[in-house]
């Protein structure tokens, strides 16, 4: 419950104090949860809190036994926290891995974005949409793809997926 909660503070409202709260609820109930830790670092991150967004997505790492999704997302706030190297060696290390397992196209998306490479990450963005990735359904709404969103080519995704183009 206060996972979801978090989320929408995260996602739908921006209001990453109260996704914090949240998210820290969730751990004390169960410090196990890795995708709790990954959203704790990505609302830290958006509140330039970049160390304790980098422990917390280590975090999410380490618990889930190096999932991409997470891993994916460690870059991310790598990335934020100005660690432009380490988000590269990321990145590097997921297209090693994406020719053995799958790796989610809206991840690649979201790490291209945190790099400021727009092009690819609106490539890895229509692979997305193409695959019916899951995680497609937070695109309206996802701050990592603010600087994008005024992009005809952004904007185009979001009215194929029947999303309004006013707003956030």
């Amino acid at each position: 419950m206060y996972q979801t909660l978090g989320t929408v503070f995260f996602f739908a409202a921006r209001r990453y104090d109260q996704a914090i709260e949240q998210y820290d609820k969730a751990l004390e109930m169960d410090p196990r949860l890795a995708s709790t830790h990954c959203l704790l670092g990505l609302a830290y991150q958006h509140k330039s809190m970049h160390e304790p967004a980098i422990a917390a997505a280590r975090k999410a790492v380490e618990l889930s036994g190096g999932a991409t999704l997470f891993t994916a997302m460690l870059g991310d706030v790598y990335a934020a926290a100005g660690y432009r190297d380490e988000a590269e060696k990321v990145l590097a290390q997921l297209q090693e891995i994406s020719k053995q397992q799958y790796v989610t196209p809206y991840a690649m998306a979201r790490l291209y974005a945190a790099l400021c490479k727009q092009d690819e990450a609106l490539r890895w963005l229509e692979t997305a949409y193409r695959e019916r990735a899951a995680l497609m359904v937070c695109l309206k709404t996802d701050p990592e793809f603010d600087d994008m969103r005024s992009d005809p080519r952004f904007e185009d995704l979001l009215r194929r997926m029947n999303f309004p183009i006013a707003g956030y």
